[in-house]
């Protein structure tokens, strides 16, 4: 899709066994003028047909990219991510595969993207009842963390994974940055991002948890993940604070 400026936006749809939602999400996708690059992460037979199925349905619009095995939702971004700049797009705007993200929202990120090319346009949620409460509680640790380790509160939600990219400085960042792949890497992108003077944009969006009642969150491993991605990025900050105090100090 060419928005302005010479921009080409597609979609990447990381899924993990969302036969029964996916559809839904690639029709809204569609209806909103976007290409969709879905991208199978070791999913099951069922959820496998219903991609090749969708991919052959709308020809050149929707693709599916099929990984091996299941890597995370990290790993699917990231070869989704890589697959669209290797296609010729600028600008790729992630979407979960299970219908939590509000999908009439899509236009208003277009236009931002369009208005500032560079800039990072990302979902600053406001949930509903549907979120557990364990998951709230879990979400403002990690925002705290997150201005921790940015030195600011320029952040304020790292976790929502409706956002679009300028894939010129994410695809950088990701040649010159191990990253996580599971459940952390939402947040670590952001934070690898911010230390590297991307601007962001945030939108206010509305979340629901999810919509065909599956959620691919492990509380435990995903967990772990995450406090190891922050504590690696606390001490990724401390080597950056001279920098960081200097750039916080110019934007006083």
């Amino acid at each position: 899709m060419m928005v302005a400026n010479g921009m080409r936006i597609c979609a990447v749809i990381p899924v993990y066994n969302h036969e029964t939602a996916v559809g839904d999400v690639v029709g809204g996708l569609l209806s909103a003028g976007l290409d969709c690059l879905l991208v199978n992460d070791g999913s099951n037979a069922v959820c496998t047909q219903v991609l090749d199925g969708l991919a052959a349905a709308h020809g050149g619009a929707v693709r599916a990219l099929h990984r091996v095995a299941n890597g995370g939702k990290g790993a699917a971004v990231v070869d989704g991510l890589r697959e669209a700049g290797r296609l010729g797009y600028t600008h790729v705007l992630q979407v979960d595969a299970d219908g939590q993200h509000a999908l009439a929202d899509i236009p208003v990120f277009l236009e931002a993207a369009a208005r500032s090319p560079d800039s990072l346009v990302c979902g600053q949620p406001a949930f509903d009842s549907s979120m557990p409460r364990a998951r709230r509680y879990g979400r403002y640790l990690t925002h705290v963390w997150v201005w921790i380790n940015t030195l600011s509160f320029d952040i304020p939600d790292s976790m929502c994974g409706f956002r679009v990219y300028p894939l010129r400085p994410v695809l950088a960042m990701l040649d010159d940055e191990r990253v996580g792949l599971r459940m952390d890497f939402d947040i670590e992108v952001l934070v690898r991002l911010h230390w590297r003077g991307v601007r962001m944009l945030w939108l206010p969006t509305r979340v629901t948890y999810p919509s065909d009642g599956i959620s691919h969150f492990r509380v435990f491993l995903d967990n772990f993940l995450i406090t190891r991605v922050h504590t690696r990025l606390f001490f990724g900050m401390v080597r950056r604070l001279p920098r960081l105090l200097t750039t916080r100090k110019k934007h006083a």
